[in-house]
Protein backbone atom coordinates (compact mmCIF):
# COMPACT_ATOMS: atom_id res chain seq x y z
CA UNK A 1 0.00 0.00 0.00
CA UNK A 2 2.56 2.05 0.76
CA UNK A 3 4.66 1.98 -2.55
CA UNK A 4 1.24 2.95 -4.32
CA UNK A 5 1.29 5.67 -2.67
CA UNK A 6 4.91 6.87 -3.00
CA UNK A 7 4.60 6.06 -7.01
CA UNK A 8 1.14 8.35 -6.87
CA UNK A 9 2.95 10.73 -5.10
CA UNK A 10 5.48 11.04 -7.36
CA UNK A 11 3.24 10.94 -10.61
CA UNK A 12 1.58 14.25 -9.03
CA UNK A 13 4.84 15.90 -8.68
CA UNK A 14 5.86 14.74 -12.32
CA UNK A 15 2.76 16.20 -13.77
CA UNK A 16 3.38 19.47 -11.70
CA UNK A 17 6.30 20.00 -13.01
CA UNK A 18 5.51 19.53 -16.60
CA UNK A 19 2.91 22.00 -16.26
CA UNK A 20 5.15 24.32 -14.78
CA UNK A 21 7.94 23.57 -17.40
CA UNK A 22 4.90 23.47 -20.54
CA UNK A 23 3.35 27.47 -19.28
CA UNK A 24 5.33 30.24 -20.38
CA UNK A 25 7.52 31.87 -18.41
CA UNK A 26 8.46 35.58 -18.13
CA UNK A 27 11.72 36.79 -17.75
CA UNK A 28 12.61 38.89 -14.50
CA UNK A 29 13.88 41.99 -16.50
CA UNK A 30 10.43 41.73 -18.10
CA UNK A 31 8.60 41.10 -15.13
CA UNK A 32 10.20 43.87 -13.10
CA UNK A 33 9.54 46.50 -16.33
CA UNK A 34 5.82 45.59 -16.50
CA UNK A 35 5.53 46.14 -12.58
CA UNK A 36 7.74 49.10 -12.40
CA UNK A 37 5.47 50.97 -15.69
CA UNK A 38 2.03 50.08 -13.44
CA UNK A 39 4.12 51.41 -9.86
CA UNK A 40 2.92 54.53 -8.20
CA UNK A 41 4.74 57.34 -6.38
CA UNK A 42 7.23 56.00 -3.32
CA UNK A 43 5.91 55.96 -0.07
CA UNK A 44 7.43 55.75 3.30
CA UNK A 45 5.60 52.26 4.67
CA UNK A 46 2.29 50.53 4.09
CA UNK A 47 0.18 48.68 6.48
CA UNK A 48 1.51 44.80 7.18
CA UNK A 49 -1.99 43.21 8.33
CA UNK A 50 -0.68 39.63 9.54
CA UNK A 51 1.16 37.55 6.69
CA UNK A 52 1.58 37.92 3.26
CA UNK A 53 -0.98 36.73 0.58
CA UNK A 54 2.00 35.92 -2.03
CA UNK A 55 5.25 37.47 -2.99
CA UNK A 56 6.71 37.43 -6.52
CA UNK A 57 10.83 37.71 -7.29
CA UNK A 58 11.98 40.07 -9.69
CA UNK A 59 15.70 39.72 -9.91
CA UNK A 60 18.01 39.84 -7.25
CA UNK A 61 16.93 43.63 -6.49
CA UNK A 62 12.97 43.75 -6.81
CA UNK A 63 10.30 41.90 -5.42
CA UNK A 64 6.42 42.43 -5.44
CA UNK A 65 4.49 41.64 -2.16
CA UNK A 66 1.09 40.99 -2.56
CA UNK A 67 -0.76 41.72 1.15
CA UNK A 68 -4.47 41.51 -0.29
CA UNK A 69 -5.91 39.57 -3.25
CA UNK A 70 -6.36 43.33 -4.46
CA UNK A 71 -3.41 45.29 -2.97
CA UNK A 72 0.30 44.61 -3.90
CA UNK A 73 3.63 46.80 -3.50
CA UNK A 74 6.42 46.63 -5.37
CA UNK A 75 9.58 46.75 -2.95
CA UNK A 76 13.09 47.90 -4.68
CA UNK A 77 16.14 46.31 -2.35
CA UNK A 78 19.33 48.91 -1.68
CA UNK A 79 21.30 45.90 -3.11
CA UNK A 80 21.71 42.49 -4.73
CA UNK A 81 19.63 39.78 -2.92
CA UNK A 82 20.85 36.76 -3.93
CA UNK A 83 18.89 34.35 -2.94
CA UNK A 84 15.57 36.09 -3.49
CA UNK A 85 14.97 34.30 -6.57
CA UNK A 86 15.57 30.24 -4.83
CA UNK A 87 14.02 31.21 -1.76
CA UNK A 88 10.87 28.98 -1.04
CA UNK A 89 9.74 31.96 1.42
CA UNK A 90 10.08 34.82 2.82
CA UNK A 91 9.92 37.02 5.90
CA UNK A 92 9.35 40.84 5.67
CA UNK A 93 10.09 42.44 8.92
CA UNK A 94 7.96 45.14 10.63
CA UNK A 95 7.35 48.02 13.43
CA UNK A 96 3.90 47.30 14.84
CA UNK A 97 2.24 45.99 11.68
CA UNK A 98 4.04 48.89 9.13
CA UNK A 99 6.86 48.22 6.82
CA UNK A 100 9.23 51.18 6.20
CA UNK A 101 11.35 51.39 3.21
CA UNK A 102 14.97 52.06 4.40
CA UNK A 103 14.44 50.79 7.65
CA UNK A 104 13.02 47.31 7.35
CA UNK A 105 14.69 43.90 5.56
CA UNK A 106 13.15 41.10 3.44
CA UNK A 107 14.34 37.55 4.31
CA UNK A 108 14.88 34.62 2.41
CA UNK A 109 13.69 31.81 4.31
CA UNK A 110 14.87 28.02 3.83
CA UNK A 111 12.31 24.86 3.01
CA UNK A 112 11.97 24.48 6.98
CA UNK A 113 10.79 28.15 7.26
CA UNK A 114 14.31 29.66 9.13
CA UNK A 115 16.51 31.98 7.79
CA UNK A 116 19.10 30.85 5.37
CA UNK A 117 22.42 29.95 6.48
CA UNK A 118 24.41 32.84 4.72
CA UNK A 119 21.89 35.44 5.85
CA UNK A 120 23.13 38.81 4.07
CA UNK A 121 20.51 41.92 5.05
CA UNK A 122 18.08 43.05 2.17
CA UNK A 123 17.01 46.15 3.01
CA UNK A 124 14.29 47.96 1.57
CA UNK A 125 15.16 50.91 -0.43
CA UNK A 126 11.66 52.20 -1.94
CA UNK A 127 8.34 50.98 -1.34
CA UNK A 128 5.83 51.93 -4.54
CA UNK A 129 2.15 50.62 -4.43
CA UNK A 130 0.82 48.68 -7.59
CA UNK A 131 -1.93 48.42 -9.49
CA UNK A 132 -3.28 44.98 -8.94
CA UNK A 133 -5.46 45.01 -12.34
CA UNK A 134 -3.16 46.57 -14.46
CA UNK A 135 -0.25 43.84 -13.41
CA UNK A 136 -2.54 40.98 -14.06
CA UNK A 137 -3.35 42.33 -17.41
CA UNK A 138 -0.08 42.89 -18.28
CA UNK A 139 1.00 39.43 -17.11
CA UNK A 140 -1.86 37.76 -19.13
CA UNK A 141 -0.75 40.22 -22.24
CA UNK A 142 2.63 39.03 -22.48
CA UNK A 143 2.35 35.35 -21.74
CA UNK A 144 -0.46 35.43 -24.75
CA UNK A 145 1.85 37.03 -26.83
CA UNK A 146 3.17 34.80 -29.55
CA UNK A 147 7.37 34.57 -28.95
CA UNK A 148 8.62 35.70 -32.16
CA UNK A 149 5.58 37.66 -33.50
CA UNK A 150 7.02 38.82 -36.43
CA UNK A 151 7.45 42.66 -37.08
CA UNK A 152 4.11 45.15 -38.38
CA UNK A 153 4.60 46.66 -41.49
CA UNK A 154 4.70 50.84 -40.83
CA UNK A 155 1.66 50.71 -43.99
CA UNK A 156 4.25 53.94 -45.51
Amino acid sequence: MRRVMESGLLLACVMALAACASSPRLADSTKLALYQANAGEPVASFRLFGALSSWTPLGDGALAVWTRPNEAWLLELSGPCMELEFAPAIRVTDSLGRVSARFDRVIPLEMGGGPRTMQVPCIIQTIRPLDAAAIRAGERELRDAPANAPDQPSGT
